[in-house]
């Protein structure tokens, strides 16, 4: 299995692109350690170590949601290959074995990928920065630990969804609630949602209570195996593959789109009746709210539950929303196979500004309603329709980047080193730069919003250059690449 997710990735960008990911990641973390001083400077070193493990949390509850895709692999195939999750159909082995199989190849996977390389990158920069070996080998310990939970929370629950899908949005649900309840009533406690918090919280450099802090390991420990025990248990012997006959849907929303012309108007319609077909929408919908109600907690409880002056507002927020819908377009990339469409007189670039138009009409909505609660929750109503257009500029700056870059296998190229530089310089900067003009604006009100139209305008100029050069970068891809 370890073997079949390389060479899923190892496939598009090639296996020498893709080892040099984990250095990628090993040269990011050294960095981040050098400058480690400068950075408590503004954020208590308690909070860094609270959101790197609350983000190894949600990554693996990310990362683990594989459950999720479990009838869309049994039904692909790559010419003459297919997952080896489809093996229990041809071969005596169980589904629970299999699903067991791929549970341990992600935690193994991602911990040689990225945590490995970012704990030597720690390393790297102990003898210069002072960190102590051990503190270093239990902050590993801890993210390792809380990284685990959310991976097996995530299938636990990816499990459930293929039982029943009621109960998998009650879990979520639930989820949330915690979160949400902490930050409103300040219980429970977030070492009670992670336990491996309490963990880190006990050892060096943040404290020497030892005793705790093996109860909190210990803790952390069994809820892993409890979820992954139950989901092994809860695993069903068959997924169903059953077909479903439509109401031929197309006529009325390609009527519908009549303001589209063209073959835009027939590629348009097909995208939005594949969204309703392969009931993908759900899934896009949690992927893309989850992230956000994490961020909007977040904002809320540095600025009302911590009091930490970090200074974020309502503009920032609509920054970090048009960065963080860039996932919804890996989503719209894996409905379905393209390979077909190189029996249409379809090319690669027009299918890609498609889902372009798609992602927008899916996500634009959902940010909007985001960026006023927080603005009415933070009492920032007047910076509203700056908030606006930056949410919507950063939205479609994202997107347009994404598709440059990775075309129609968003998810397999930002495993490409050089792909991801580039991805991670050019969102970066535009990124910094409205953060710190965001932070400065009650300051410094017209620098900041002067400063923010010449980010903005950069962007726009950007994005259009980049939606143009979609043609000419991938019109000689073929769609079965």
């Amino acid at each position: 299995m370890l073997k079949e997710e390389f060479r899923t990735h190892a496939s598009y960008s090639g296996k020498g692109r893709f080892l040099t990911f984990p250095f990628f990641v090993f040269v990011l973390t050294l960095g981040f350690g050098l400058t480690l001083d400068t950075i408590t400077e503004t954020v208590p070193f308690s909070r860094l170590g609270l959101f790197t493990n609350l983000s190894a949390f949600l990554y693996g509850l990310s990362v683990g949601a594989f459950g999720l895709m479990g009838r869309e692999y049994l039904e692909r195939r790559y010419g003459r290959s297919n997952y080896l999750i489809a093996m229990p159909y041809l071969l005596p082995i169980s589904f629970r074995t299999t699903f067991l199989g791929i549970y341990l190849r992600d935690a193994l996977f991602y911990v040689l990928l990225l945590m490995a390389p970012a704990g030597f990158g720690l390393l790297a920069a102990s003898p210069i920065a002072g960190f102590h070996l051990s503190s270093i080998g239990f902050f590993f310990l801890s993210v390792l630990v809380s990284f685990l939970i959310g991976l097996s929370l995530s299938f636990l629950a990816s499990v459930v969804y293929i039982r029943n899908a009621r109960a998998f949005v009650v879990i979520t649900a639930a989820i949330a609630a915690l979160f949400v309840s902490h930050g409103v009533f300040g219980v429970p406690s977030l070492e009670a949602i992670v336990p491996a918090l309490g963990f880190q919280m006990n050892v060096p450099p943040f404290g020497e209570d030892y005793g705790e802090a093996v109860l909190y390991l210990a803790v952390s420990l069994a809820v892993s195996a409890v979820f992954v025990t139950l989901a092994y248990f809860l695993v069903q012997v068959r997924i169903s593959i059953s077909s479903r006959m439509y109401s031929d849907q197309l006529p009325k929303i390609h009527e519908k789109l009549g303001f589209v012309k063209g073959l835009s108007r027939s590629l348009l319609s097909k995208e939005f009746l594949d969204l309703r077909r392969s009931g993908v929408v759900t899934k896009m919908f949690f992927s893309f709210v989850l992230p956000l109600l994490f961020l909007s907690f977040t904002t809320w409880y540095v600025n009302y539950g911590m009091n930490i002056p970090v200074g974020f507002n309502a503009v920032f927020y609509a920054a970090m929303v048009g960065f963080i819908g860039v996932m919804m377009y890996n989503w719209l990339n894996n409905i379905d196979l393209a390979e077909y469409y190189s029996l249409l007189p379809v090319t690669v670039p027009q299918l890609i500004r498609m889902r372009i138009v798609v992602y927008l009409v899916l996500t634009s909505g959902i940010s909007v309603f985001f960026v006023v609660a927080i603005a009415v929750l933070n009492g920032e109503t007047e910076l509203l329709w700056l908030a606006i257009v930056v949410m919507f500029i950063t939205s479609v700056y994202m997107v347009v980047l994404t598709a440059y870059l990775t075309g129609l296998k968003t998810n397999t190229f930002l495993f490409d080193t050089s792909v991801l530089m580039k991805f991670s310089v050019m969102s970066f900067l535009p990124d910094v730069c409205l953060t710190i003009l965001s932070f400065s604006l009650l300051s410094n009100w017209l620098v900041s919003v002067v400063g923010i139209a010449l980010v903005l305008s950069s962007m726009g100029i950007t994005t259009w250059v980049l939606f143009r050069g979609i043609e000419s970068k991938w019109s000689k891809t073929p769609f079965y690449a």
